[in-house]
């Protein structure tokens, strides 16, 4: 029998580095939401590649930030994790970035025992003479690192960064069934589809005073039927999301229903909803409730 390779491979870095397009772009289908806000991922999602003789477990992460309230501490506690399981750990950066936003996780990475690949992300937008100062800078941060220049956005060395991943891998049994795509249910993506629409139409605080919580997934043989909530936090902010006689709301129910028919192709019937939960961000109990602090 052929040997069998399989591990784990977080992404980690800044928010807004690309680190979602990077998974997506890995494993071919958009597990993570990608905008051009900050802090737009919130959970560790994990996209897992199949081969004959490989699975690579890709983990998304949210971005590094110094928390503020308690749903960020969640957040940074899933990039923690990030560290603890890694067999090759994927350092993201953007040209013209100098460091972490936080020193501890920093210097995690470059005391880090396990492989490290620093890659150097957005190079389509630089020029020559600045990525090859910048990839001199980085060889002294992080001496122990392979660094490695792509764009993520146009798929340039991610097969190359792939193939090194695949030899770094160690030798393992499949960890999930090869089948399978990730390790999140259907109603996850679907909450986080409406909130990519939040986060691309909606301005200010109102994206991330927003939770998602899909009450009904029925499943036929020809559609689905869905029954999602918007969570905000306030009144006056389920007024903005509703918009005058609902106009925003069919938007976002219009925009986010395309793309669930494409995400499980099949026709897709979608209901949309809004409440207030006071102060559900700054809530432990709620934000269990929500998938957060699983500690």
């Amino acid at each position: 029998m052929e040997k069998h390779k399989a591990g784990f491979v977080n992404i980690i870095g800044n928010p807004n580095v690309g680190k979602s397009t990077l998974m997506n772009a890995f494993v071919g289908e958009k597990l993570s939401i990608i905008t051009s806000k900050a802090q737009t991922t919130r959970h560790r999602i994990l996209g897992i590649v199949n081969g004959d003789d490989f699975q690579v477990i890709f983990s998304d992460t949210p971005g590094i930030i110094k928390p503020a309230y308690e749903l960020q501490h969640s957040m940074m506690d899933a990039v923690k994790s990030a560290f603890e399981d890694a067999d090759v750990l994927l350092y993201m950066v953007e040209i013209g970035e100098k460091a972490l936003k936080d020193e501890k996780f920093f210097d995690k990475i470059k005391n880090s025992s396990i492989p490290v690949l620093l890659l150097i992300n957005k190079i389509d937008t630089s020029e020559q003479h600045i990525l090859e100062e910048q990839v001199q800078y980085w060889q002294k941060q992080v001496p122990g690192a392979e660094i490695h220049p792509i764009s993520a956005l146009e798929n340039f060395n991610v097969k190359e960064v792939f193939e090194r991943i695949i030899a770094l891998l160690p030798e393992a049994p499949p960890y999930f069934p090869k089948d399978q795509l990730t390790d999140r249910p259907e109603r996850f993506f679907v909450n986080e589809t409406i909130r990519e629409k939040i986060l691309k139409h909606y301005k200010k605080e109102i994206p991330y005073a927003v939770e998602i919580d899909t009450e009904e997934f029925f499943e036929d043989e020809k559609i689905i039927r869905m029954r999602a909530v918007i969570m905000v936090e306030r009144e006056t902010q389920k007024g903005i999301i509703i918009g005058h006689k609902g106009s925003a709301l069919k938007r976002v129910g219009v925009e986010a229903r395309k793309d669930l028919e494409k995400f499980f192709d099949k026709q897709v019937h979608l209901e949309l909803y809004v409440k207030v939960n006071k102060n559900w961000r700054s809530n432990p109990r709620q934000l269990r409730r929500f998938g957060y602090n699983q500690k």
